[in-house]
């Protein structure tokens, strides 16, 4: 339904990885060979942590454009430099499209993106909205599924422990779901940061998540391809996250497994099973 690419490592010029590469997110916001549609042209999302900001808030940028007709994201992409930053390429599904729409979605220093759905929103927006802290509701700006699931997991404790609140916000979907009818509640892929760490899950109701993957360690692949001038852009903590590969090099990226959380950390990759929690 969407495409998405999240990078953490030294800090570099953006465009690198949106612009660039064969197969860029740009790209894919027209051709998408592995999404569930070829074309994500209902607008995108760009957020971006400064190499220069004491508070870690990140900056947004976001529009109703195709990703590939924006000059603007060109410009900026090509002017900023940064250690850690997410884009999205929005296939509307059924909320409107407009900028609130569009991922990935802030709270404080946190930054949230996602592909995928809650299976009949419409039916379970009610109780899942009731469920979000008082506080975080009147944050919420769009009609998305997404949108309310970060305000969710943020009412789960999200900010303390980003894992065990999407496997306890999952679970609400699933319970109020079921609950509901549905026999598949939940479908996708999120990407969650708080400009130092990126966790990454996959995840399905029906165990058949929208695809996700890593690149490869940074210095394997410099051993594996030595000439490979591209590398050179990269540092050796180097981490990047993607719902398809960005180019066709062999080797270059590894599959995330259904039912998995991947951390991208100072520490390398890391994944662990995934289970959502279920509501009480």
């Amino acid at each position: 339904m969407c495409r998405w690419l999240a990078y953490r490592g030294a800090p570099i010029r953006t465009d690198e990885l949106l612009l660039h590469p064969t197969h860029s997110i740009v790209a894919q916001s027209l051709d998408s060979p592995l999404g569930a549609e070829t074309v994500n042209g209902d607008g995108f999302g760009f957020g971006w942590y400064p190499t220069d900001t004491a508070d870690g808030t990140p900056g947004v940028y976001r529009s109703i454009e195709p990703a590939w007709h924006d000059k603007n994201l060109r410009e900026i992409s090509a002017a900023i430099r940064s250690p850690l930053f997410f884009c999205h390429v929005r296939a509307a599904a059924g909320p409107p499209i407009q900028q609130t729409n569009c991922h990935p979605f802030t709270h404080e220093n946190w930054l949230f993106m996602h592909n995928g759905s809650i299976a009949e929103f419409h039916a379970v927006k009610r109780d899942l909205v009731l469920a979000v802290d008082p506080e975080l509701f009147p944050l919420i700006q769009g009609t998305t599924d997404s949108e309310v699931l970060f305000y969710l997991a943020l009412t789960l404790g999200l900010q303390k422990d980003p894992i065990g609140a999407m496997r306890r916000a999952i679970g609400t979907v699933e319970s109020v779901g079921r609950d509901a009818g549905v026999r598949f509640p939940w479908q996708g892929t999120v990407a969650i940061s708080d400009g130092q760490t990126i966790w990454a899950i996959r995840y399905s109701t029906q165990g058949r998540s929208r695809t996700l993957f890593h690149s490869t360690d940074v210095a394997t692949l410099r051993g594996m391809y030595p000439d490979l001038e591209r590398l050179r852009l990269f540092s050796d903590d180097a981490q990047l996250v993607v719902s398809e590969p960005t180019s066709d090099l062999p080797g270059a990226f590894v599959e995330v497994p259904e039912g998995t959380a991947a951390i991208l950390g100072a520490a390398g990759y890391r994944h662990d099973p995934f289970k959502p929690l279920a509501a009480r």
